[in-house]
């Protein structure tokens, strides 16, 4: 195993600051962010350097230069003997690992522990301090291996890299899903990149479908980089069939390339609460939800179909005196809410800022095929499928195809989950919902209407966890971040947005620095459930290198189990 290096000492600090730690070596050859490892008797501690800090035994020596009043020698001895720097290093794990290997002592730890008289070591939060002057060290690809996992192990996907020595840092993907996640990054640091990545790895992992609603058409068919002018491979590229592209609209096509099929909404689906969503895009009025309810009253789910078909025409009738007065006709908007008992203002209003959804090509009264039920087919069947929004990229289109869509999987996922726990039937397949703009959907004002709030807070239960995507995650509601488990951030500038980022982790104080600080479209920072303890890694690359390394690992791994069925 790789020797590792030998950083410095402990000198100070507590479980409830950072640790202190003295170098022995410049400076410059530690970086913010570093994996270390301390050593003491039985137990190792592993931190990541936070702060890293010049001092002095007496300020004068730091504020006056030796050089030219001493010969060097001596310049270089005083050096050595005054000035120094320190670590700030911020505790995360502890691990005991006995004692020295090839001892008495350590064949007797291992016989405990054989007899079961003593629990397997095992990786907990740092709960205790080792003492002064322990021995600090850069981890070596071992010890990051034994905190994040080996690459050679099937559920974990390589994510980046350390810093300084390039060792690989995974995801477990079998945690990653299990809890709503989050990409961050401000516009222009690679988030699409980084997203492509991760998704590729939850393809490639294979036990969770993946809904992508794809608002920019990145992510199914191949691409040109806006910045580089680079060929980008699309996920349908490498997947192919178990990649299912659908395009908004009969007939659309995305970037002249035709999808596997067309998605059109039926008017029969549209529900109120589908429109209530849409209250800010639309300016909608306060009374809105009430004349909702009385075209529903009046027409059940043929309300959208009913109320198009209306106009706001006025008829000339004679009154009883002969005398000629205009009325609302009599399939106007004015006369259903005469008949109704519904403002005739409010219901005409209603009416003019829905024209916006009326003329939309991809609302039809009769879909050529039930496109919404082929979808959730293809998510049970463990497959993947990419909405590309193509001309439709509006936020009305994004909020309201969005919200119907993960309204319709979500109970489809719910009725599945319970028939799993009550007739025993088959168990629903694990599914993630990737959400581009998340604000747009998930700010405080639209949180409480849409699904997925409800997604991010409940559905965990029901197989179903969200991925979003987003550059300006301080605009999503607080208590939709705080049910994030997995959270993977580029560089981001602004207080708030790396405050939100970190809400809820112990470590936020420590961490917030670390994110301004990130090297925008190379490094990102990993925290929460789906690592054991935070970490900054330089991001791998989305190119072809990328793809030879996740598809060699599957083969290598398919010969093994080809070994293993045969008994070898």
């Amino acid at each position: 195993m790789e020797q590792r290096t030998k950083i410095g000492y402990l000198v100070g600090g507590g479980l409830k600051e950072n640790f202190r730690v003295r170098l022995i070596l410049s400076p410059q050859e530690v970086q913010e962010g570093a994996f270390v490892i301390i050593q003491s008797g039985e137990w190792n501690y592993y931190g990541i350097v936070t702060d890293i800090q010049l001092g002095a035994t007496d300020p004068r020596f730091a504020d006056e230069q030796m050089e030219g009043r001493f010969p060097s020698h001596i310049s270089k001895a005083l050096h050595g003997q005054t000035l120094y720097a320190n670590l700030e290093v911020l505790p995360n794990l502890m691990l005991e690992v006995g004692p020295e290997l090839g001892t008495p002592a350590y064949k007797d730890w291992q016989g405990k522990i054989a007899a079961g008289l003593k629990d397997e070591p095992r990786i907990l939060p740092v709960k205790n301090i080792p003492p002064h002057h322990a021995q600090v060290f850069l981890a070596n690809e071992g010890d990051i291996a034994e905190i994040f996992g080996s690459p050679d192990e099937k559920n974990n996907f390589i994510i980046g890299y350390t810093r300084e020595q390039n060792h690989p840092v995974c995801i477990d993907m079998e945690k990653f899903v299990q809890r709503s996640s989050g990409v961050f990054g401000a516009t222009g640091t690679g988030k699409s990149f980084l997203t492509r990545l991760v998704l590729a790895g939850l393809m490639h992992y294979n036990k969770a479908s993946v809904f992508v609603l794809d608002m920019h058409n990145e992510y199914g068919f191949d691409d040109v980089a806006s910045d580089t002018k680079k060929a980008v491979t699309g996920l349908k590229t490498k997947f192919k069939s178990k990649v299912r592209i659908v395009g908004l609209g009969g007939g659309s096509t995305i970037r002249g390339q035709v999808p596997d099929f067309n998605l059109e909404i039926s008017t029969g689906d549209i529900s109120t609460s589908d429109i209530e969503t849409l209250m800010q895009e639309l300016n909608l009025r306060e009374t809105t939800p009430t004349t909702l309810n009385a075209l529903y009253g009046s027409f059940g789910k043929d309300w959208f179909t009913r109320f198009k078909a209306m106009n706001r025409l006025e008829v000339t009738v004679e009154d009883d005196k002969g005398k000629a007065k205009k009325v609302p006709h009599p399939e106007s908007v004015a006369a259903w809410a005469n008949e109704n008992g519904v403002n005739v203002m409010a219901a005409e209003a209603l009416f003019e800022k829905l024209g916006r959804l009326f003329d939309k090509p991809y609302i039809v009264e009769k879909p050529a095929a039930d496109s919404v039920r082929e979808i959730i087919q293809s998510l049970e069947n463990g497959q993947h499928v990419v909405l590309s929004f193509g001309n439709h990229d509006q936020d009305l289109d994004y909020l309201l195809v969005s919200n119907l869509l993960t309204r319709k999987i979500r109970k489809a996922w719910e009725h599945k989950t319970n028939a799993f726990r009550t007739h025993g039937k088959e168990e629903p397949r694990q599914l993630i919902i990737v959400v581009e703009e998340a604000h747009k959907l998930l700010n405080r004002e639209m949180a409480a209407q849409t699904t997925f709030a409800t997604i991010a807070r409940e559905l965990r239960k029901y197989y179903v966890t969200l991925l979003i995507v987003d550059q300006r995650p301080s605009q999503i509601y607080d208590e939709v971040m705080s049910q994030l488990g997995t959270r993977i951030s580029g560089w981001l500038g602004d207080e708030d947005d790396i405050h939100a980022v970190l809400s809820g982790l112990a470590s936020r104080d420590a961490l917030r620095g670390m994110i301004a600080r990130l090297q925008q479209r190379e490094e990102v920072l990993i925290a929460g459930w789906g690592v054991p303890m935070p970490i900054p890694v330089r991001s791998r690359r989305y190119d072809e290198q990328f793809w030879k390394e996740l598809f060699a690992g599957k083969e290598k791994r398919s010969r093994e189990q080809d070994m293993k069925d045969l008994g070898f």
